[in-house]
């Protein structure tokens, strides 16, 4: 097992080194733009140049501020939202064609109309991030809670349960891993957004 895991992970390395080679011999022939695509060692001079500085810490933290503020109230908000889908189906038919809908959207294609609605600044990061992240994770959310194994919740009809009590006892537990899935995907549409 060990071997083949250093196998795997060796030929990882030697992809990512093959392309990187490539990448770096295409900027320098001139058989890719190195204005619009740079190339590696560009990218190291800028890196290292912006490591001395200092400069690249306070653009990474705040980036990394922004990417946190907006992961969290992503998925706060699309629990929330989820919850209420569950708890009222009227709710949720309503809001379900529109939420195809924005999820169908060019999100990143809006940023000039959200710097234009919120301004340039943090508020637009914030907001494009939101875009992103809410919608995908509230459709996988809700529809995990919908596909909770139905002789279960039959079950738990049958002892009189509440509404609330099998959403808390039995549909958010079931749907654990698909949260955690959900939370997976946010983080890395949060960094687009941001």
């Amino acid at each position: 097992m060990m071997k083949y895991k250093l196998k795997v992970v060796s030929t990882q390395i030697i992809i990512i080194i093959v392309l990187l080679t490539l990448w770096e011999y295409g900027a320098k022939t001139g058989i890719i733009n190195s204005f619009i695509f740079s190339s590696p060692s560009k990218i190291i001079s800028t890196l290292v140049s912006l490591v001395d500085t200092g400069e690249i810490f306070v653009h990474l933290g705040v980036t990394l501020g922004e990417v946190l503020l907006s992961f969290t109230l992503g998925i706060l908000i699309a629990f929330i939202l989820s919850v209420v889908m569950y708890e009222s189906k009227f709710l949720a038919d309503i809001l379900d064609p529109f939420l195809t809908v924005l999820n169908s959207l060019p999100k990143v294609a809006l940023g000039p109309i959200i710097i234009i609605w919120v301004g340039a600044n943090t508020n637009a990061i914030i907001t494009m991030a939101l875009m992103i992240n809410v919608i995908i994770s509230i459709i996988t959310i809700y529809t995990g809670f919908m596909h909770t194994d139905p002789l279960k919740v039959k079950l738990f009809k049958s002892f009189k349960a509440s509404k609330r009590q099998i959403l808390c006892k039995l549909v958010i537990p079931a749907n654990i891993s698909t949260i955690m899935s959900s939370l997976k995907i946010n983080i890395s549409l949060t960094l687009i957004g941001s």
